[in-house]
């Protein structure tokens, strides 16, 4: 049933495979994503700026930066609908919004601890960051005041909301994910999903999945509604770091430090395509309405740091 699907993508990518890098940071990008009308692309960075990008036709321009930040920038999230807005979270303690129109920071939020991971609900309506002390923070978006914060006893490496915004996961160290009622923030259930340390969570588009990358190094796909394991992705040998569904929910890209991101079919799990990296990657994230993967590695070269460092690549263009 999906084989005719499967070959249509694998030659797809044999004539669209070209990566092109952009260089707009001074050392590593740590997060990139595109805004909902995929305009722009944005990097973040540990040298404390986010970069933002514009995609015309088949290529990327760097349009501004943004600087303000005191220290890393280590994850970004646009507004679920609102192509404009974008919030990041630093390890200098506060969470930040920009407005891409008029580029600027139109609000920060100094928040307790230092700020690892960030995700926006889908309705715009609430922020949540997660600092490494595990305290996640839920800031209105609106009126830029912090709604409430909860602390966790154990090691909370990501978190989201599902696509209708009225549950809100964690992922933690024990290989669980914690599914609560929001905004109540009741436990609703606990998923065991891997042997080790659960690292990243992503919610497909169409709203039929989710996925988890592990430190065990496999992929989980999970049926949103019965809560069950669907599928395991067993091609990597690293741990998992960072994965993102297509704007179909058709292909999975997963990434770890092995030296290729690989491109998967979300409902049988085949082999679609992989890109060659020459270094661990950090995050990954498929533009909303086309078939580019935006990706940033680890700077390759620890001695000579000016090369390669902070730069992005887009994969998914025509072979020349």
């Amino acid at each position: 049933m999906y084989n005719n699907k499967i070959e249509e993508f694998r030659n797809y990518f044999q004539s669209h495979n070209k990566s092109k890098e952009y260089s707009g940071h001074t050392s590593k990008v740590h997060s990139v994503g595109w805004s909902c009308d995929g305009k722009r692309l944005a990097s973040g960075s540990f040298d404390k700026s986010v970069c933002i990008y514009t995609l015309d036709k088949d290529r990327l321009s760097k349009e501004t930066t943004f600087k303000g930040h005191g220290g890393s920038v280590d994850q970004l999230c646009w507004h679920q609908s609102h192509p404009d807005l974008l919030s990041t979270a630093s390890g200098d303690k506060s969470v930040r919004i920009w407005d891409s129109r008029i580029q600027k920071c139109i609000a920060t939020i100094p928040t307790k601890g230092e700020n690892i991971n960030i995700t926006w609900a889908p309705n715009g309506d609430t922020i949540a960051v997660g600092n490494k002390e595990d305290l996640v923070t839920f800031i209105d978006a609106r009126t830029h005041k912090i709604k409430s914060e909860e602390q966790y006893n154990f090691e909370v490496n990501e978190i989201s909301w599902n696509n209708t915004s009225d549950l809100f996961f964690l992922t933690n160290g024990q290989g669980c994910i914690h599914i609560l009622s929001y905004p109540d923030l009741e436990l609703q259930h606990i998923l065991n999903a891997h042997p080790g340390t659960c690292i990243c969570i992503e919610f497909d588009p169409t709203g039929k999945y989710f996925a988890t990358g592990s430190a065990d190094a496999l992929v989980t796909l999970w049926d949103v509604d019965e809560l069950a394991c669907k599928k395991v992705f067993t091609r990597m040998d690293w741990p998992v770091r960072t994965i993102s569904f297509s704007h179909d929910g058709q292909l999975l890209a997963s990434a770890s430090e092995d030296l290729i991101i690989d491109i998967g079919f979300t409902e049988t799990g085949d082999k679609i395509a992989d890109i060659t990296v020459e270094a661990a990657t950090f995050t990954v994230a498929w533009h909303p309405s086309q078939y580019l993967l935006a990706y940033a590695c680890d700077d390759k070269d620890t001695y000579d740091r000016k090369r390669d460092a902070g730069s992005l690549k887009v994969w998914g263009f025509p072979s020349d």
